[in-house]
């Protein structure tokens, strides 16, 4: 069977022919070397170059806005009227009356800019204000007066370096203004939606606003918390979590007659997306009842942040109480664990009540903090994040030493940009007011400018590498901002892009060693023999890799290659001349397939003007394009990458002698198809017609069975997954092999070939080569449909590859343990097969349904009557655009009900990130012949398995499964499912190595006690009797329903 699959393969694919091909080429390329090391420091090199001219960038802005900021006159409310400024957020569409708004404009110059691929506009720039703050104050309106001068920085910037991306300040007011301008388009939202956007929360912003916090937020939950207090307070302590970066620590301890850990965590643990998710979980489940003991709760608070043999961030220590109010102040607690302020006290007076606020706003003045009062849900987002502007006094007051350039993690851009990292600088107050101590001591804000990871890959070609080399890069969080399988699928920019280095890999004991060198700023190398995933995600192989590092000078970033052993070596084309380009670039035309096959390219940056497909052209589409740019610029065109595009011809002309050799040999029988791929970037199907149906990746590097192919020595077959056989009539299974070339004693595989094998006349084969007619009490003989007798071949990922039985044809392509579970399970224990489970944090899933009968008014929130009579919640933008959609509600009935259809229809469509969990089978080890007994309840089943000598098959032949049908038929699950991961509470007890940022400022030795609470801006009364009919009127008109009770 091996024999005739492998005669067959080798014959119909012409492999030899091919190496023969290469051979007579010889004078048309060269062989180089790839130097791990020096390619390592050159691409490093190049990033350090970029990063820099983005921080001297960034360096320019921050001063010059410390001026501009100095300069500013304050402007009264009659002054401010004159101020004007693009509004993002304003609708390009609005009709003529709605241009005329008080203070602000629309410009009428955008254009879709190819760097940003939206409209812009490089003559303004574009200002963004948060929802919940009210534009129209003079407080920011006065900010926007002095920011506006940045413009003019901005522009220079620009000119100075064209590549340069995003450039913004985001204002410790909550204002963002950034060039070039554009207008706020937000994915998420429908026109039913309210925009939450808040540049305060975004991770650059916090990362640059202060330094790494040690927080513990402690919770009052004795039994006068209850009811809507415990609400908010939940609430509160989920918008606080949502203010902490990777770079934070944190815990939650609630306190009653005695404190408790609301989790499982018994120290601080690292701020990351999983760990902020346990304690928001932990805090719904807490419940109110007993009696209030402060010093129980600090007690414990101070102990946790007095922990020195846990992970911590090391800098600003500070404590977090959000509780009713209470008569104790717990002096002699602070005086004991707190004598000198270290601890940072901030408390919240949370709900509507008139127990005495004096002792909570002394715990935050007696220790250099801040007192807040969350009446309502409306001052829960700003209150909780005001605390960043006292964390930053610090910074200020180290003046210079805190002016460091930060380099963030990577995350998703607002602006749909993609994926970007982010410089950041702090923006100082340095106004005089002639006191000898700094003014105010505040951040004005964090100044910022993107770099697109699409840059940074431009600086790290891999073409040279071949499908299985690649460079990535990480952050001193140990997560990847360059790998191949940082690959997030959702466009919601507020979700966390959050993979570390261990989970884009298999991790095995050398990676976590080689991770810690990295984050230390080391430059190393390591050979070792890795477990690799496929790209499809369906198989693991057994790979020898080289992975050589050094990092990147001016910022926490280190940079690695990746190569295996056969990529230390590559084909570089010399066909510089033009008729030799000529002739070989004519196999390449659209109407040459007849004559040379269906013919794809790899969708690669040939040049620079020659855009790449969309994901609605197809692939004939972009190879005309290639050849009439190639046709009338010339493929040594300035623009062009030229030893990209010599390559992609000089396989094109490799290609197309294997194909003429083809046309001389008949289509042996059961061969539906031939085909040849290449590291060039070239795909060749032969016959056209089979080529219509191809469905395989044009990208090569991006293709599974390619970069198997590689990675193993063997004749690798590859039925068509099960699952995707629903959508397609294709009914073959895939024989690839990788050329082993040898060009002047290196050994190279520029390519793969093989075949595509019809299934029905395989299996006829397959039965006519394993029959035996005389069987003595032995199981054999693979007849069709054998009552007695199942004979199958699986390939090296359990899945089903041929089977004697025609009910398994169609299931050809499924995982064996769906189909024959008690058998799969004996081939796991005897050995055969092993598994690896891993998780997938980068996964979609359906959104969670919430019951309609739990919910008001879709996406609008549903205000309390404390609410309505909060002046701070009115003052609230929030509040101006619910009152907006229940206005519109009143005018129009079914507005509200046509915006759910709307939603409901979308949430079909829309998908949220989420964990699951892979599994994936191997041949555990080289033994080639296993044999064993199936025992049921009252019956047993033989069995033998082969593996077929240089393939990634095993033939099993044993005693039918109708024939012992007592045994446990509970399938095997091989398919991809969502799971919550990896259990935090385990994690949390041997976190991985981190570390955080080299300075720290949280000197607050001569910090004033600011001992005012916070409070929203007042509305006049007359205003607010004018609303509350008004709301009482919607509610009339329309029946809210919350909680599941009409309201």
């Amino acid at each position: 069977m091996q024999k005739d699959l492998i005669t067959l393969t080798d014959t119909a694919s012409g492999l030899e022919n091919l190496i023969k091909i290469y051979h007579k080429h010889r004078p048309h390329f060269s062989v180089e070397t790839n130097n791990p090391a020096q390619l390592v420091a050159t691409a490093a090199g190049n990033i350090e170059k970029l990063l820099a001219k983005r921080s001297q960038a960034l360096k320019r802005l921050a001063m010059e806005a410390e001026k501009f900021q100095m300069d500013h006159v304050w402007r009264g409310d009659a002054e401010v009227d004159k101020i004007v400024y693009y509004n993002a957020k304003d609708d390009l569409n609005q009709t003529e009356d709605g241009k005329g708004r008080k203070n602000q404009y629309l410009p009428d110059d955008f254009e879709v800019d190819p760097d940003f691929k939206r409209p812009v506009s490089y003559n303004t720039t574009a200002v963004h204000i948060p929802t919940d703050i009210y534009e129209g104050s003079t407080i920011i309106l006065n900010e926007l007066n002095w920011t506006e001068a940045l413009e003019d920085v901005f522009r220079k910037n620009k000119e100075e370096d064209p590549s340069i991306l995003w450039q913004v300040f985001g204002s410790a007011t909550g204002l963002a203004r950034y060039f070039p301008a554009s207008p706020w388009i937000d994915s998420r939202n429908s026109a039913d939606k309210i925009d939450l956007y808040d540049v305060r929360r975004r991770p650059w912003y916090i990362q640059g606003a202060a330094s790494p916090k040690d927080m513990l937020i402690l919770v009052d939950a004795s039994g006068s918390v209850s009811g809507l207090t415990l609400k908010l307070i939940r609430t509160s302590v989920n918008k606080m979590l949502e203010t902490l970066s990777d770079d934070d620590y944190v815990n939650v301890v609630y306190f009653n007659d005695k404190a408790e850990h609301a989790a499982c965590f018994r120290n601080l643990v690292q701020a990351n997306v999983r760990n902020k998710r346990k304690l928001k979980e932990a805090v719904q489940n807490i419940t109110a009842k007993g009696t209030t003991n402060y010093r129980g709760g600090f007690e414990m608070a101070f102990e946790q942040l007095a922990q020195m043999n846990v992970s911590r961030a090391n800098c600003n220590k500070i404590i977090m109480l959000f509780t009713d109010g209470g008569e104790e102040r717990a002096e002699e607690i602070f005086r004991k664990y707190n004598p000198k302020q270290a601890v940072r006290i901030f408390t919240f007076s949370v709900g509507q009540h008139n127990y005495d606020k004096g002792p909570i706003q002394w715990m935050a003045c007696a220790n250099k903090g801040y007192y807040y009062e969350i009446p309502s849900i409306g001052a829960i987002r700003i209150n909780t994040q005001e605390y960043l502007d006292v964390l930053g006094r610090p910074m200020v007051k180290a003046d210079r030493k805190a002016k460091q350039v930060q380099w963030t993690n990577v995350y998703l851009d607002a602006l749909e940009l993609g994926l970007v990292i982010t410089g950041t600088l702090p923006v100082f107050n340095k106004t005089n007011t002639g006191s000898k101590k700094s003014q105010n001591q505040l951040i004005l804000g964090v100044m910022a400018i993107d770099v697109s990871l699409e840059d940074i890959k431009r600086l790290t070609p891999r073409f040279t590498f071949g499908p299985n080399g690649y460079y990535f890069a990480i952050d001193p969080n140990g997560y990847v901002l360059l790998h191949p399988n940082l690959l997030p699928m959702t466009a919601k920019f507020d979700e966390p892009v959050t993979l570390d280095f261990l989970d884009a890999e298999l991790e095995n004991e050398i990676k976590v060693e080689m991770r810690k060198k990295m984050i230390d700023g080391l430059t190393g190398n390591y050979t070792i023999s890795t477990l690799v995933k496929s790209q499809d995600e369906r198989y693991i192989d057994l790979g020898q890799r080289m992975y050589s590092f050094a990092p990147v000078k001016g910022t926490d970033y280190s940079l690695a290659l990746v190569l295996p052993d056969y990529s230390m070596h590559y084909i570089r084309a010399k066909i510089a001349d033009t008729i030799t380009q000529a002739k070989f670039s004519e196999s390449l035309m659209a109407d040459k397939f007849d004559e040379y096959g269906y013919t794809f390219i790899a969708p690669r940056m040939y040049c620079k003007d020659l855009k790449l497909p969309d994901k609605n052209q197809n692939n004939t589409e972009f190879l005309v394009e290639f050849n009439d740019y190639i046709d009338t610029k010339t493929p040594n065109n300035p623009m062009c990458n030229v030893e990209l595009v010599n390559r992609l011809l000089l396989d094109a002309g490799i290609t197309s002698s294997l194909i003429k050799h083809w046309k001389t040999t008949q289509l042996q029988h059961g061969v539906l198809a031939r085909f040849v791929a290449t590291d060039g970037g070239i795909t060749r199907v032969y016959p056209k017609s089979a080529g219509l149906y191809w469905g395989k990746e044009a990208e090569t590097y991006e293709s599974s069975y390619y970069k198997r192919s590689l990675d193993n020595d063997l004749y690798i077959f590859t039925p068509t997954p099960y699952l995707s056989k629903e959508n397609s009539s294709e009914d073959s299974v895939l024989v690839s092999k990788a050329v082993n070339l040898e060009v002047d004693a290196i050994p190279l595989k520029p390519a793969v070939v093989g075949v595509k094998l019809d299934i029905s006349a395989w299996m006829e084969s397959f039965i006519n080569t394993t029959q035996k007619i005389n069987c003595n009490d032995e199981i054999c003989g693979c007849q069709r449909n054998d009552m007695y007798v199942d004979c199958v071949i699986l390939d090296d990922g359990g899945f089903l590859v041929m089977s004697n039985r025609d009910e398994h044809i169609d299931e050809i392509g499924r995982f064996f343990g769906g189909i024959d579970p008690i058998l799969m399970m004996n081939l796991l224990n005897s050995s055969l097969f092993t598994f690896k489970k891993t998780f997938d944090y980068q996964s979609l899933c359906d959104p969670k349904k919430e019951s309609k009968a739990a919910a008001g008014l879709r996406s609008v929130y549903v205000p309390t009557i404390a609410d309505i009579l909060n002046l701070g919640w009115l003052a609230s933008a929030a509040a101006w655009s619910i009152m907006q959609q229940l206005l519109v509600s009143i005018t129009f009935p079914n507005f509200l009900d046509a915006a759910e259809m709307d939603d409901e229809l979308s949430d079909a469509r829309r998908k949220e990130v989420c964990i699951t969990e892979q599994t994936q089978y191997y041949f555990k080890n080289n033994i080639v012949s296993f044999r064993g007994t199936i025992d049921c309840e009252n019956c047993t089943r033989l069995y033998h398995a082969e593996k077929l000598p240089k393939t990634n098959l095993v033939f099993i032949i044993a005693d039918a499964k109708v024939t012992c049908s007592s045994c446990d038929t509970k399938p095997l699950i091989q398919d991809e499912q969502q799971s919550t991961g990896p259990e935090p509470c385990d994690m949390a007890q041997n976190p991985r190595y981190r570390k955080g940022p080299a300075a720290c400022f949280d000197n607050n030795e001569h910090d004033e006690a600011v001992c005012r609470r916070s409070a929203g801006s007042p509305l006049a009364s007359s205003l607010l009797m004018l609303l509350l009919p008004l709301f009482m009127c919607c509610l009339g008109r329309r029946t809210l329903t919350v909680a599941g009770r009409p309201a």
